[in-house]
């Protein structure tokens, strides 16, 4: 069984610290929407703050599912105010995501962090999968750290990314550098060009965990 063994703290204070308090307030089509394939069998990528929350993050997320892999997206559509729907990785309860998660064999959490310096910040507790990433990612030229801050090491058995059936997972900070250089900008429409470093990224990702 992959496992990591370390500590955590709670995530920053947020809006809403569930989907039924967020779905009292926010309207689906209007300002959020879901996103989802299921693979049988496949592995899941997510991004639980798509959109306009972490901008970039369910491109990626989408991108490295492909059409072999499960992929669940929660996109923030809001003309502004998109991070009031953060909700924190280990209380997020959207319903098919659970669903999604607690079948599958592995998960892999796309997140954006917000340092200008081009990194991919690794954490999770699937020890297996993230030396295979630690291989693929660096033989590409990106460069890997561990954040300091250990409610962005994706640690909590409760974190969404670590509900898989062997309860453990994947996840991916991508700062705010990196993102950037993945598109033409991060707004709506520059995020619809991708650049080859976006693809570097996506094929070195589905690489490690394949």
């Amino acid at each position: 069984m992959r496992t990591f063994v370390g500590s955590w703290t709670c995530a920053m204070p947020v809006r809403y610290k569930s989907f039924p308090a967020l779905a009292e307030r926010e309207v689906e089509g209007r300002d959020y929407r879901i996103g989802l394939r299921k693979r049988r069998g496949a592995i899941v990528v997510i991004a639980i703050h798509g959109g306009g929350i972490e901008a970039g993050t369910s491109e990626v997320a989408d991108g490295i599912a492909a059409d072999d892999l499960s992929f669940y997206a929660f996109e923030g559509i809001k003309s502004r105010r998109n991070r009031d729907l953060h909700i924190t990785s280990h209380l997020f309860d959207e319903p098919q995501c659970r669903a999604l998660v607690n079948e599958a064999p592995g998960v892999i959490s796309i997140h954006g962090e917000n340092s200008k310096r081009q990194v991919v910040f690794l954490g999770g507790r699937d020890r297996d999968r993230l030396n295979a990433l630690r291989e693929s990612l660096t033989s590409r030229g990106f460069r890997l750290e561990t954040h300091k801050k250990l409610r962005l090491q994706g640690l909590d058995p409760r974190n969404i990314c670590n509900r898989a059936k062997n309860g453990c997972g994947v996840q991916l900070e991508l700062s705010f550098g990196l993102r950037c250089s993945f598109f033409k900008s991060l707004s709506k429409t520059g995020r619809l060009s991708k650049t080859e470093r976006f693809d570097l990224f996506v094929t070195a990702v589905r690489e490690a965990v394949l």
